[in-house]
């Protein structure tokens, strides 16, 4: 897949981030990992983004990135996939070619490790992992890894493979400047922890889609929310919000790291194997497993 093609299938429809299953000892456990993108890829999603953050790829070794795409690609059919991507510059460049040659269709550049950095240095972070590779690259506008307006044109002009912004700010004054400055030059996501919570409003700062993480569990509910997003239905998107979406923001909040461990443990009572999380990170517990149970049973496939 060139840029360009990812460019439209980026824009094209609802994402998602699939976990990464990790076997009783923590370590990469392939079957059910192909087994829970067999399934995702089932519906409609127009791409999946192997080893991203909800797939903790914080928490990678970099050369289990390329296994993981490699996984992925074997049992998505024709879903494109896009393979997660960071830590410091050189790191980066490397696992974006090891991703590469794994079969990603593109890159999602996540923010580098530890430090700030000024735009100067972001400019020529960019611009490395851009230049290393011949796939689409998106960056993932977040914390310590904030591209301004002007910086990211400058990035446009020269990387032709730069097709997409995922924003994890939620300063939708910034991301309205981004896309009123870029226009069509680039693909627009919606990045922030449980992305349905901000859709109606990054779509009027004039995103093309967003990122669901409970696509992973419940991915008939999050492509029905979106469909209603699409068509302006706001009285499904309220009905979906106050039943769903606001209960499980009350669970991710009760602890940090939730955003993750939340989904995983969504996808483990949905029937697969996905393991736990990985240290720093934490998983719920048996009282707010009963929550997430009772709150996805209606949903249950």
């Amino acid at each position: 897949m060139d840029p360009q093609q990812l460019k439209h299938a980026l824009g094209a429809g609802l994402l998602s981030f699939p976990v990464t299953a990790f076997d009783d000892r923590g370590r990469f456990s392939p079957d059910p990992y192909k087994k829970h993108i067999s399934w995702l890829s089932g519906f409609d999603a127009s791409a999946l983004f192997a080893a991203g953050g909800t797939g903790e790829m914080f928490s990678l070794l970099p050369d289990e990135i390329p296994m993981i795409v490699a996984a992925a690609k074997e049992s998505a059919g024709d879903t494109p996939i896009v393979a997660g991507c960071g830590y410091g510059t050189e790191m980066a460049v490397q696992v974006a070619r090891s991703a590469e040659k794994a079969g990603a269709d593109g890159i999602l550049l996540l923010p580098h490790y530890l430090i700030d950095a000024p735009q100067a240095g972001l400019y020529a972070h960019v611009k490395a992992v851009c230049d290393s590779v011949d796939i689409g690259v998106m960056v993932y506008n977040r914390d310590n890894a904030v591209l301004q307006p002007d910086t990211l044109a400058r990035l446009a002009d020269v990387c032709p493979n730069l097709v997409g912004f995922k924003d994890g700010t939620g300063d939708i004054g910034l991301v309205r400047q981004v896309t009123a400055t870029l226009g069509d030059r680039l693909t627009y996501l919606g990045g922030m922890p449980t992305a349905e919570l901000f859709a109606e409003a990054y779509l009027g700062a004039g995103f093309t889609t967003y990122s669901s993480a409970v696509f992973n569990f419940v991915p008939g509910l999050a492509v029905d929310f979106y469909n209603a997003l699409r068509k302006g239905n706001h009285e499904t998107c309220r009905t979906y919000l106050t039943d769903f979406f606001y209960p499980f923001m009350a669970i991710r909040n009760r602890q940090k790291g939730y955003a993750v461990s939340a989904i995983k443990a969504g996808v483990r009572l949905q029937g697969f194997d996905a393991g736990p999380v990985r240290p720093p990170l934490t998983d719920l517990t048996d009282e707010e497993m009963g929550l997430m149970e009772a709150l996805i049973a209606p949903y249950k496939s």
